[in-house]
């Protein structure tokens, strides 16, 4: 089982992805925006990070160049209901692991978690 940091800036979004994760027997974590998820791993690393891409503050763009210029290795799910090939190029380019269209459904959080987990274990 791991940890899951879901970043969301709508808390409906992260309590509904909340629920399938531990569901599925994962911890997790909750941060508003890109920057509320940078200071929580200056305390802890997660075993996944799972982010929306719009959002106030610091975007997803933002939170994958600066874990990307960090030298993280934590792999990251993108949310987004901006699925288009140039956002998903430039997701892929800042070294997203997956993206997956907003709102997804459990059974794809879970699968894209399991899937994010077991490259971070090889």
């Amino acid at each position: 089982m791991g940890l899951i940091l879901i970043t969301d800036d709508a808390a409906f979004s992260r309590r509904m992805i909340k629920k399938a994760i531990q569901q599925s027997g994962h911890e997790t974590l909750e941060a508003a925006n890109g920057l509320e998820c940078l200071d929580l791993l200056a305390n802890t690393t997660p075993d996944c990070i799972i982010s929306d891409l719009l959002m106030p503050e610091m975007d997803g763009f933002g939170l994958l160049k600066e874990l990307r210029d960090r030298g993280s290795k934590i792999p990251v799910i993108v949310l987004t209901a901006d699925i288009q090939d140039s956002a998903r190029q430039h997701c892929e380019s800042l070294g997203a692991f997956m993206l997956l269209k907003k709102p997804p459904k459990a059974p794809e959080i879970i699968e894209a978690v399991t899937q994010a987990l077991s490259i971070k274990t090889n």
